[in-house]
């Protein structure tokens, strides 16, 4: 049986398409040194032979099993220890898969959750996946989202009481609409120095003391503190990426706020930070 023609040399599409690549790669391993470039031909077009095509098949094969073009150069010249390159490959490849997998994990939360609260990490997930449908407003996953990206799951999960029980107390859910429109109407027609600021402070001030009591009678407390026992457990979980520390987030996430609002959010917290020191001193008394 005659066999078919056998060509000696081929060019640079034949080789591309026998190699399993494009002819735009294999130029760009010819400027790279990867692959010595062959003669040409009278066509002044690359011919490629035998010895040319091997090397252009392990190129390949390398570069299929996501070994980088510049440790590949480095094993063909010998001037770098493969086994370290494949030491890095198998490390990169394994972070890859622990992404993939937490992809996966995201969206079937997401899918038994049936709202943007599976998107959240597990620990808010399931701090929250008792309550009614329509309990939580898109406004409360919003201000989770941000504490998640700030202060972690756990922070995030810890902040989920607060939105727990607003989803429980329609009169603090009142409250808290209330001091948000009174909030938002401190825009910049408002001077910083205006009284308003400081009898509305006080009032937040008041509205977050009652919050952190009704927190304490549900019960909740005792289960933040077993989310605080597992902080170690639960560290760099679902991470995106370095959080940035509480000032660079104030100083990166926009809100617009005027600077009779800023005043207002500084008010509070002296006025809360304030409260619990009294409070710790009545303790020390008792």
């Amino acid at each position: 049986m005659p066999l078919p023609a056998i060509p000696r040399r081929v060019k640079i599409g034949d080789a591309a398409a026998f190699a399993g690549t494009t002819p735009r790669a294999i130029r760009h391993y010819h400027a790279i040194g990867l692959l010595a470039e062959p003669e040409r031909g009278s066509d002044d077009r690359r011919r490629y032979g035998y010895d040319d095509m091997i090397r252009l098949l392990w190129i390949r094969r390398m570069a299929d099993a996501g070994i980088s073009l510049d440790d590949i150069h480095a094993a063909f010249e010998g001037t770098s220890d493969i086994e370290r390159s494949l030491a890095r490959l198998e490390e990169s490849l394994a972070s890859k898969a622990a992404a993939i997998e937490a992809q996966r994990a995201a969206v079937n939360r997401l899918r038994e959750v049936g709202s943007p609260l599976g998107l959240l990490s597990p620990l808010v997930t399931g701090r929250l996946r008792d309550l009614p449908p329509g309990a939580l407003r898109s406004a409360d996953l919003d201000t989770l989202l941000v504490t998640e990206r700030i202060l972690g799951p756990l922070g995030a999960a810890v902040q989920a009481d607060r939105f727990i029980v607003l989803a429980t107390h329609p009169e603090l859910r009142a409250e808290e609409d209330r001091l948000a429109e009174a909030e938002a109407a401190l825009d910049d027609t408002v001077s910083p120095d205006d009284p308003r600021i400081e009898g509305l402070a006080a009032q937040r001030c008041d509205h977050e003391t009652v919050l952190a009591a009704a927190i304490e009678g549900a019960g909740l407390q005792e289960a933040r503190n077993d989310l605080l026992d597992r902080e170690v457990e639960h560290a760099g979980e679902e991470e995106d990426g370095p959080r940035p520390s509480m000032m660079e987030a104030v100083g990166k996430m926009p809100y617009d706020f005027s600077p009779a609002r800023v005043r207002y959010e500084e008010r509070v917290i002296e006025l809360l930070l304030s409260a619990d020191q009294a409070g710790d001193r009545d303790q020390r008394t008792c």
